[in-house]
């Protein structure tokens, strides 16, 4: 069980749904899945098989939006996280400070731990 618990799991008498548990929890490392989807994505190119950091879970669980678009989902709900990303990681000639970085929402299915 993850260490961070969703809010809406603190209400007694409440049991979650499968994937409603965070499958990550702030500060797990993770890798961005390397894959090349037809269709509509809303995972940037330059972030595929780049390492980061969670660090937030975003609440509540929502629908995947990539599947709904083409009427696949049925409603199933998972988790999305907010990374962050050193920019000297994503791009080798970046000359700002070491600690500069990237934040941004990534769904769970787009999500590797490492």
């Amino acid at each position: 069980m993850p260490n961070h618990l969703p809010s809406q799991s603190r209400i007694p008498g409440i049991v979650p749904a499968l994937n409603e548990w965070p499958s990550f929890s702030p500060g797990d490392r993770v890798r961005v899945a390397s894959r090349s989807p037809i269709g509509h994505y809303r995972v940037p190119v330059y972030l595929r098989g780049m390492t980061g950091t969670v660090v937030s879970i975003i609440e509540p669980v929502m629908v995947d939006n990539e599947t709904e678009g083409y009427g696949q989902n049925a409603g199933s709900r998972r988790h999305y996280y907010r990374v962050s990303f050193r920019l000297r990681t994503i791009w080798a000639a970046y000359s700002g400070a070491p600690a500069d970085e990237l934040r941004i929402e990534i769904f769970e299915t787009w999500l590797e731990r490492i």
